[in-house]
């Protein structure tokens, strides 16, 4: 528009606060224009937002005339700035030689009442085009003004629907880095270098901005020996994050009083009991693996207690995959006089060790049934992942190939030891 003034400025301030140019044409416009045509008893029929240099027509009723016809119409009715006619365009300055108005369509009548923001600024009109010159009786541009307000009603419940939009993006978005944050909080920043052992974990959540209840850890006892653990707590959110440093705080805890898994479960078991003596609130508890790992040789001797937890899996250097599970093994903090089981094994030279939370196995594989420990099984049997490392990246793929069958999240802690290497000089095996 050729007007440049501190007026026509907060003019098209307006237009681009409401993102009048930008908006999509939709029902309710058309709408609008089809009853405009209807009250007139006119052809033609259109609503138009004014920019600077341009005139945008976001709805019409009838085949509109020419574009230049209603640019400066539009342009002369929001100069105007109040319901504006033109009765006969064959003796209007602008639009006289115009096209439209010298040969087809022939339009003759223009009526228009402007789109009006409550601050009083023009985004635009809604017209109405005749071919027969005319007067505008006062209840029909009575009826034109009230459209062009339900016009700017949609504007505003647009802009209004935008802006919660936009609270709820940056409200999601700060929930969301709330949830990061706290969630490193509760897992190692890194684990710790075992002198013969490659370990590497994992965490999947299946939301970003809802801190999981999924834990891993990994650290030194006495001695050579070490100890590691991988749970869930139930719930998620505050209570969950809250529950989860407790019990992470308990296992590292109590392991350093006695290391024996079964011991180290029992004591958490106490801990979690009492701290739901006397409250109404639901029972906290969790499920867990607990293990020591003890050098021998050319491997790690480790003995595992779980309490309530999927069983982990050994993969052996011949890729033979076997669940190590103790027999029974209940909730942790939930049951009176819980029973933990316990159990030893060996990790060889080439082996490795998964452990694993729920949302691994209770996902939904694409024929609808729960993936589970047996089909968790064969995945890495086919995949023969021979490391810590190579066990991430196959549960990884795993997981992104499963998809919206994923419903919760996953923690993955995986160890190996290193396999069995022949030494150029000596010719004797040795661990790498």
């Amino acid at each position: 528009m050729p007007l440049a003034s501190s007026a026509e400025a907060s003019r098209l301030a307006a237009v681009r606060r409401y993102a009048a140019l930008e908006t999509a044409s939709g029902a309710a416009f058309d709408r609008v224009a089809a009853l405009a045509a209807r009250i007139f008893r006119a052809p033609f029929a259109t609503v138009t937002i004014a920019g600077d240099d341009t005139v945008r027509v976001i709805a019409a009723h009838g085949l509109p005339p020419r574009r230049g016809l209603v640019e400066s119409l539009c342009e002369a009715a929001v100069r105007h700035g109040g319901p504006y006619v033109v009765q006969d365009a064959r003796l209007h300055p602008h639009a006289a030689g115009d096209p439209a108005v010298r040969g087809e369509p022939g339009i003759r009548f223009y009526a228009a009442a402007l789109i009006t923001t409550p601050d009083g600024e023009a985004l635009g009109s809604v017209n109405v085009m005749d071919v027969r010159p005319r007067e505008a009786g006062d209840e029909e541009l009575a009826c034109l003004r009230d459209l062009a307000g339900l016009v700017m009603d949609e504007f505003e419940v647009r802009l209004a629907t935008h802006r919660t939009v936009e609270v709820e993006r940056e409200l999601r978005a700060g929930a969301e880095r709330l949830a990061r944050t706290l969630q490193r909080t509760l897992l190692p920043p890194a684990l710790p270098r075992v002198p013969g052992l490659r370990a590497a974990a994992a965490y999947h959540p299946v939301s970003a901005d809802e801190v999981g209840g999924d834990f891993y850890d990994l650290f030194p006892l006495d001695g050579d020996r070490w100890g590691f653990f991988l749970g869930d707590v139930c719930g998620k959110g505050a209570g969950a994050a809250a529950l989860t440093s407790l019990v992470r705080y308990t296992l590292r805890a109590a392991a350093v009083y006695d290391a024996d898994p079964h011991a180290v479960l029992a004591n958490l078991d106490a801990v979690l009991q009492q701290e739901h003596a006397g409250g109404e609130a639901p029972a906290p508890y969790c499920t867990a693996v607990f293990g020591v790992l003890q050098p021998d040789g050319d491997g790690f001797g480790v003995t595992l207690a779980t309490g309530g937890h999927p069983p982990a899996l050994a993969v052996r250097a011949n890729g033979a995959v076997e669940p190590i599970h103790p027999a029974g093994g209940q909730l942790i903090g939930i049951l009176r006089n819980p029973h933990f089981a316990q159990v030893s094994a060996r990790l060889n030279a080439g082996d490795a060790l998964l452990l694993y939370t729920d949302g691994l196995t209770e996902a939904r594989t694409p024929s609808g049934s729960m993936l589970d420990e047996d089909g968790l099984t064969a995945y890495l049997a086919a995949a023969g992942p021979t490391s810590a490392d190579d066990l991430l990246t196959t549960v990884h793929d795993l997981i992104t190939a499963l998809g919206k069958g994923v419903s919760d999240d996953t923690a993955v802690l995986a160890l190996s030891v290193p396999p069995a290497t022949r030494t150029p000089s000596s010719g004797s095996l040795g661990a790498a």
